[in-house]
C-alpha cells in the first residue's frame, strides 16, 4: 500500500470505505493505519482520535446523502418528491451500509449545527410544502418520515423482511403510498375536526 500522500480527506474517505466493508463500529484509527500499512502515530497529524475519525465519517455521510436528496428532488413535488426522497435513503443504505450507520452517529450540538443535517430537515420540509402542512404539524411529519424511512431501512438491512411474502419492494411501495395518503389527510389536532354532538 502506498504510504505517501496521506491527507485528512483521503483518510476519512478510506475510513468510510472501511465502514462499508466491516461495519461502522469497527472503524478505528488503528484499523485505518493497518489499511495503509503505516504506524498509528503517523495518522495523528491528521486525526485526533478514533472518535474524531467517526465524527468526520458521519459528516461525510450526511453530506453525501443531502447532495443525493437535493439532486433527486429537483423538479419534483408531491408524491413524486416523497418517493424520490425516500429512495435516496434506502438506496444509500444498501450501497453504503457503514456510512448510513455513521449518519446516525451522535454529534455534539456545534458540530451537528454545522453539518449537513440541517439540509436534510430543509429538504424534508420542502417535500411537505406540497401537502399543505405548517407549524407544529410540519415538524411532526418530518419526524414521522424520518422514523419510517430509518426504521424500514434498518429492519430490511437486518434481514427482517426476507423470510415471508410479499417481497420487501412491494411493501416499500405500499408504505410510501400509505405515507402519501396520510400526509394528504393529516388529522387536525384532537377535537378540532370533530362535529359537536348533541347532549344526551
Amino acid at each position: 500500500m502506498v504510504r505517501v500522500g496521506l491527507t485528512t480527506d483521503r483518510l476519512v474517505r478510506a475510513g468510510a470505505e472501511l465502514a462499508d466493508e466491516v461495519g461502522f463500529d469497527q472503524v478505528t484509527v488503528s484499523a485505518l493505519a493497518r489499511r495503509f500499512d503505516v504506524k498509528v502515530a503517523s495518522l495523528y497529524s491528521h486525526l485526533r482520535s478514533s472518535k474524531d475519525l467517526k465524527t468526520r465519517i458521519a459528516l461525510l455521510a450526511l453530506e453525501e446523502m443531502a447532495d443525493r436528496a437535493a439532486e433527486a428532488l429537483a423538479g419534483r413535488a408531491g408524491t413524486d418528491a416523497l418517493t424520490a426522497f425516500a429512495n435516496v435513503y434506502r438506496d444509500y443504505a444498501r450501497e453504503h451500509p457503514g456510512r448510513y450507520a455513521a449518519a446516525r452517529h451522535p454529534l455534539d450540538p456545534a458540530t451537528a449545527a454545522a453539518s449537513a443535517g440541517g439540509r436534510h430537515a430543509q429538504l424534508t420540509r420542502a417535500i411537505l410544502r406540497g401537502y399543505d402542512l405548517s407549524g407544529p404539524d410540519e415538524t411532526h411529519a418530518v419526524r414521522l418520515l424520518g422514523s419510517v424511512f430509518h426504521g424500514y431501512v434498518s429492519l430490511e438491512a437486518a434481514g427482517g423482511f426476507s423470510h415471508s411474502a410479499p417481497d420487501s419492494q412491494a411493501s416499500w411501495t405500499r408504505v410510501l403510498e400509505a405515507l402519501d395518503a396520510l400526509l394528504r389527510s393529516w388529522p387536525d389536532p384532537a377535537g378540532t375536526d370533530s362535529p359537536d354532538l348533541p347532549e344526551a
